[in-house]
């Protein structure tokens, strides 16, 4: 069965962020970089047969509802590039990148 990155809002990112294994790409509906990286991750999670356990998603922070998630990642006040990319191990923000890159991305899962 392909997936695809999911999409994320004010309903269900605490419960994607405390999935065992998550990526969170985050972007703006503006950005043309971010939209790549989100069809370049669609078009591997559609024929990817290694990282079957993480789950991918998208949060597009102009969307209007993420006040909470904001607040309670003040660490969002420093990301300047986007995309911008965290790996999540139950909860626990473990790595994060800029940028798009499907072989960085995989490098990191891989040690994670």
């Amino acid at each position: 069965m392909a997936r695809e990155v999911e999409a994320l809002d004010s309903s269900n990112w605490r419960e994607f962020l405390s999935s065992p294994k998550a990526v969170l790409m985050l972007g703006k509906t503006d950005c043309e970089n971010c939209a790549r990286w989100s069809a370049e991750l669609d078009e591997f999670l559609g024929r990817d047969e290694e990282f079957g356990d993480v789950r991918f998603g998208k949060m597009m922070l102009d969307q209007r509802g993420l006040i909470e998630f904001k607040k309670e990642n003040p660490w969002l006040a420093g990301v300047d590039v986007l995309p911008f990319n965290v790996l999540y191990t139950h909860g626990e923000k473990r790595k994060e990148f800029a940028g798009g890159g499907l072989e960085r991305l995989l490098n990191r899962l891989r040690k994670i």
